[in-house]
């Protein structure tokens, strides 16, 4: 028992070296897919007139074209964001709100290799499932496009007036998590397979599973590791929503963020 955990864990600390090269490209290609998409939405829509009273001529109105292309400018915004922060190297690991920890049913392998001076390798381990995540989120620019270019005025308009702050992440979770996962488990489970992870952890998993009154262990890694990747990238995208809605930090850096989010704001 004692050699399948180290050897699991040292074979797990070899993994991902960061392909910078590779996710730098797969950034530009979602700035690129966004900008594109922005572009040809700027071209589409008649403009409505949605007016209110008694607020800052500035903003007293909006189209219905400004509203969506408002909308999609600062979701794109976030989404791109939040790729570019996930995707780097420590972009998972040095993030506690998105660190990926070892699964619940090995907390108590992790606990007692650490009682007997294995902590490090522990922290091997870790860093592979966080490197792992680190490469897979660079997946998500075409899903987010996908979505965004399924939006409809109503959706736009029921996220730019909503009053819960995560409106838009919600809207996102619901339309692309299924899709996301089929894109990140294979990234995922190929960069385990390539010192043979996966391998390693279902030995761990039979030989702790055949121990007299041990609690089964039935935790799929690569099934583990691609929601916990989802689930840290909808909360930076929940983070960035919050930043334009609040404008924090002078989020709404474009005229129209600042016009259509100005409007928004006169409405609450």
């Amino acid at each position: 028992m004692k050699n399948i955990l180290t050897y699991a864990l040292v074979a797990s600390g070899l993994l991902f070296a960061t392909n910078t090269q590779a996710q730098s490209k797969g950034l530009s290609k979602l700035k690129s897919i966004l900008s594109s998409t922005t572009n040809q939405n700027k071209t589409t829509a008649d403009s409505v007139k949605v007016s209110t009273n008694n607020i800052d001529p500035v903003v007293t109105n909006i189209s219905k074209k400004e509203a969506t292309l408002g909308i999609k400018e600062a979701l794109s915004k976030g989404l791109t964001n939040s790729v570019n922060i996930l995707s780097v190297k420590d972009g998972f690991l040095g993030d506690a709100a998105v660190k990926i920890l070892m699964p619940s049913e090995a907390q108590k392998v992790e606990k007692a290799l650490r009682a007997v001076g294995m902590g490090s390798l522990c922290d091997q381990f870790i860093s592979s499932m966080n490197r792992a995540a680190e490469t897979a989120v660079s997946e998500a620019g075409t899903v987010f496009v996908n979505s965004l270019s399924k939006m409809t005025i109503t959706d736009a308009y029921n996220i730019l007036l909503s009053g819960n702050q995560n409106a838009a992440t919600t809207f996102f979770k619901t339309n692309t998590s299924k899709e996301l996962t089929s894109k990140f488990s294979p990234v995922i489970d190929k960069a385990m397979g390539e010192n043979n992870v996966s391998g390693y952890w279902n030995q761990l998993t039979t030989a702790y599973n055949n121990l007299p009154f041990s609690n089964k262990v039935e935790t799929n890694l690569t099934n583990y590791v691609t929601q916990k990747a989802i689930d840290g990238l909808f909360v930076k995208v929940a983070d960035q929503e919050l930043q334009i809605r609040e404008n924090i930090g002078g989020s709404r850096n474009t005229d129209l963020l600042s016009k259509v989010f100005g409007w928004a704001d006169t409405q609450k």
